[in-house]
């Protein structure tokens, strides 16, 4: 007789235990731990604004070394700060988990910054229900990891972690990072959490 497999979290693929649905205690930690990060006065979205003029996020004065002039803002964190970015992605979420729930639709107020704590505050009011119920909570996840480093690789706080490709078993290449939580291949749709992504075998070179 086989022992019945033990159903996993979606988001790393641990063995869950019997308290939990389908997200571990430890990934729903991880996940309202990068909501507090964005949030806030002293929150990442609000150190963006501080580190889109060049320069700023290296702590000293903003030099260019070539004789062209610099570019007037940071892209990077211009294009996480900006409506479209952060703030419109978890307000996307937001609004997804809320039509889920039969909600009206949530009312946003103030600047963008004010929009984003408004987003983060009802987001981990509802994240004990997501992280149990709701069946993309893996992609909220990966997504917002995401932006956290993202965010921080804009105001020079974090290198932008390094990919390395790995071979799904469909052949095609995918590009990890250690911390990734999980990836979906483009060319056949297969799910790939922490574990499971991280033993894939390494994709082989091409020669330039």
């Amino acid at each position: 007789m086989t022992d019945t497999p033990l159903p996993q979290c979606i988001v790393c693929t641990r063995d869950l235990r019997d308290t939990e649905t389908q997200t571990c205690r430890l990934c729903t930690e991880r996940v309202a731990g990068h909501l507090r990060l964005l949030a806030g006065a002293d929150g990442l979205y609000a150190r963006l604004a501080d580190s889109l003029a060049p320069g700023s996020g290296s702590g000293g004065p903003a030099v260019s070394g070539s004789r062209t002039a610099p570019l007037p803002v940071r892209l990077g964190a211009l294009s996480l700060a900006a409506r479209g970015g952060v703030v419109t992605i978890l307000q996307t979420w937001l609004v997804d988990w809320y039509d889920l729930l039969g909600y009206q639709h949530p009312r946003w107020d103030g600047d963008l910054q004010q929009q984003l704590d408004q987003a983060v505050g009802r987001l981990l009011n509802l994240l004990p229900w997501a992280a149990e119920h709701h069946g993309a909570f893996d992609e909220f996840a990966t997504e917002l990891a995401g932006l956290v480093h993202q965010s921080r690789a804009a105001t020079g706080e974090e290198r932008p972690p390094r990919r390395i490709g790995v071979q799904c078993t469909c052949g095609r290449t995918l590009r990890v990072t250690l911390d990734t939580a999980g990836v979906r291949c483009p060319g056949c749709s297969a799910q790939y959490g922490h574990s499971e992504a991280l033993r894939l075998p390494l994709a082989e070179r091409r020669a330039a």
